[in-house]
């Protein structure tokens, strides 16, 4: 924030109430130079030493602007034409978002007079273009005198005094402003006020002052940075300054080294060094994905290996020796309830919580330390099923839902859905390869006794297809041919569970 001192204070004020502030000294032309930096001032591109007040100088000196600093002027007859740096379109949306709320703090700038038909525009086209696309009609301008080559140097003066400009933009516009600023001054092209026996920034009255001198002053950028676009600008094509646009090449480094190549050899340098880098990226995203799919493999013969270790023993729960669980749960079901959780043909005997979540935890379980679960919950046992995660040890990660299409029962909704939640173990990640993830939504009709689909086990299955499964509250029995549980990698779990219940579904 730019601290204003007295001297500073009084210059807004009389510009802020003569509508312009005219340089009478070297000291008020530095200290308007500062307030032109500070966004309170708006240099005059044509009148050495005139300055405007911007919306900024009247909020600060508390006063109102004058009607000639904001005149409104229909879009339709504002000319944008040819502009050296191309539209943001974020920039435009942001203004979008912004000119309803706040409205347009800031007139453009327009070349031409208020009765004059039709009018150049000089500064302000992303305001422009988001009052076009909002639909209005007219914008606040602020109508200046002066040929194609004013209205062109406000634009450059404009962007060079931003902090975001690239050094391709910073070479064409400093050099598209030295071959203005020669035009206009061409007793500067030899060095205009440049003399042998006198420092830099000296000057006898009346002298123009030399383009890096008068541009270092206009933007508040340094000579020698000047100095550095201007040959940047001159040496570089066009065409190859606007190729670098939005690439990663364009860096002072590269403006550095297609100086000294001719105009033809850096359209070629630029081109076939982007085609390498495209080529580099292609081939390391290449060597990123054989990585990954290498990196996975060693990851589940890993855990497939301590799998092997532990004990499956007939009639007993299995020990450490499985790192894919599929479980469906015979949750106690409420007598208003149609989320009734586990599959009724299995016919297993409803457990409590209590019981469920002892069930697998800590020693007696039988998953290996890396693991996934995917754990059937009814939708209103939901906090439940997390619950039953953490004391087996899994932390709960996502989910996906199956949606039965047609409505059940229910007290403060209407079953229709059930939960797969997905929980992980372990310092081993064996979450899907990218691309390969189910969706988290499947629709299929509830078929007899609330049968889970098939669908879900072919999933499980397709991510893991070589590691040992363990299926708990299922019987092999139930599963009709062609099943993919039957293909030998898939283990059950159930019958150790209790009696089954007599005769009902």
């Amino acid at each position: 924030m730019t601290v204003l001192g007295e001297r500073k204070q009084a210059i807004l004020a009389s510009a802020c109430e003569r509508g312009q502030f005219d340089v009478t000294s070297e000291a008020d032309r530095k200290s308007a130079t500062i307030l032109h930096m500070a966004g309170y001032l708006a240099r005059d591109p044509k009148v050495s030493g005139r300055f405007y007040p911007t919306t900024a100088a009247y909020d600060e000196a508390g006063a109102t602007p004058k009607s000639t600093h904001g005149v409104e002027r229909k879009i339709s007859s504002i000319i944008v034409g040819k502009r050296l740096r191309a539209l943001d379109e974020d920039k435009v949306a942001a203004l979008m978002v912004s000119i309803p709320e706040h409205g347009l703090r800031n007139p453009i700038s327009v070349y031409g007079l208020e009765s004059d038909e039709t009018v150049e525009l000089s500064a302000g086209e992303h305001r422009l273009e988001a009052m076009r696309r909002l639909e209005k009609e007219t914008v606040p301008c602020v109508h200046y005198q002066g040929d194609a080559l004013d209205r062109e140097l406000w634009e450059i003066d404009e962007n060079l005094i931003r902090s975001d400009l690239t050094p391709a933009d910073r070479a064409l516009f400093v050099y598209r402003r030295k071959e203005i600023y020669l035009l206009k001054h061409p007793e500067t092209a030899n060095g205009g006020d440049r003399r042998s026996d006198r420092q830099v920034g000296e000057l006898k009255s009346g002298e123009v002052k030399r383009f890096t001198a008068a541009t270092a002053e206009a933007t508040g950028q340094s000579e020698r940075a000047i100095q550095r676009d201007a040959e940047r600008g001159e040496k570089v094509c066009e065409r190859a300054l606007r190729m670098l646009s939005g690439t990663p090449l364009n860096t002072g480094a590269t403006l550095d080294r297609l100086k000294r190549l001719s105009p033809e050899e850096q359209i070629v340098w630029i081109d076939g060094a982007l085609r390498e880098r495209r080529r580099v990226q292609e081939e390391a995203k290449r060597i990123r994905t054989e990585t990954m799919k290498i990196n996975r493999t060693i990851r589940n013969d890993i855990v497939s290996a301590i799998a092997s270790k532990g004990r499956v023993t007939s009639g007993r729960m299995p020990h450490a020796a499985f790192p894919v669980g599929y479980v469906d749960a015979p949750w106690q079901q409420e007598a208003w309830s149609d989320e009734t959780g586990q599959d009724k043909g299995l016919m297993y005997p409803a457990m409590p919580l209590e019981e469920i979540m002892a069930l697998c935890a800590g020693d007696k379980s039988p998953f290996t330390p890396d693991a996934v679960i995917f754990f059937w919950v009814p939708m209103n046992r939901l906090d439940d099923g997390i619950a039953v995660l953490k004391a087996w040890g899994f932390e709960f990660v996502s989910g996906i839902v199956w949606d039965k299409i047609d409505i059940g029962m229910g007290r403060w909704v209407r079953d229709r859905a059930e939960i797969l939640l997905i929980g992980k173990r372990g310092k081993i990640s064996l979450a899907p390869e990218m691309g390969t993830q189910p969706p988290s939504l499947y629709a299929e009709k509830k078929g007899p006794h609330s049968r889970k689909p098939v669908w879900f086990a072919e999933q499980i299955d397709r991510l893991y297809p070589t590691m040992p499964k363990l299926e708990m509250f299922q019987r092999r029995e139930s599963l009709a041919d062609g099943d993919v549980r039957l293909n030998g990698i898939w283990e059950f779990w159930g019958n150790q569970a209790g009696a089954p219940e007599g005769g009902t579904e």
